[in-house]
């Protein structure tokens, strides 16, 4: 028996549909990203990000180019969310602690830090919201 041409383009339509709903991972966030020029040029910011479906392991450090100062070294753990961003819980080498959240804008990510802990205030000028970071091999 033959199906009417709407009927097979009806579930056609329905059957790609549920596979693109169904089929959709998580975004991908994995990569390794920097400004090179942050704090006005003064300093750099690196961010790595490792993902294992929607849980992504966040690794970063910021510095002084001069090296004055305190360098921050940072890890944490989140996942990606319904918004399609990264949410995560982080710690520094100098016991600050805080929040974060990461989202794409195209190649790059816009990554938000706020601290919950402080334990060393030097670190402060380095975390703050709406940094862009670019791929690490692109300037």
């Amino acid at each position: 028996m033959k199906c009417p041409p709407p009927i097979t383009a009806i579930v056609c339509g329905l059957i790609v549909i549920a596979g693109a709903a169904f089929g959709a991972g998580p975004l991908n966030f994995a990569g390794e990203y920097a400004d090179k020029k942050f704090l006005n040029g003064q300093g750099v910011f690196q961010l790595s990000l490792e993902q294992n479906g929607k849980n992504v392991s966040i690794f970063f450090s910021a510095a002084h180019n001069d090296g004055h100062g305190a360098a921050p070294e940072a890890d944490g753990k989140g996942e990606v969310t319904s918004k399609g961003t990264v949410e995560f819980k982080w710690e520094d080498s100098f016991k600050n602690a805080g929040t974060g959240t990461v989202s794409r804008s195209g190649s790059d990510v816009i990554l938000s830090i706020k601290t919950t802990r402080v334990a060393d205030a030097r670190c402060l000028e380095f975390y703050r919201p709406n940094m862009r970071l670019k791929p690490a091999g692109k300037k």
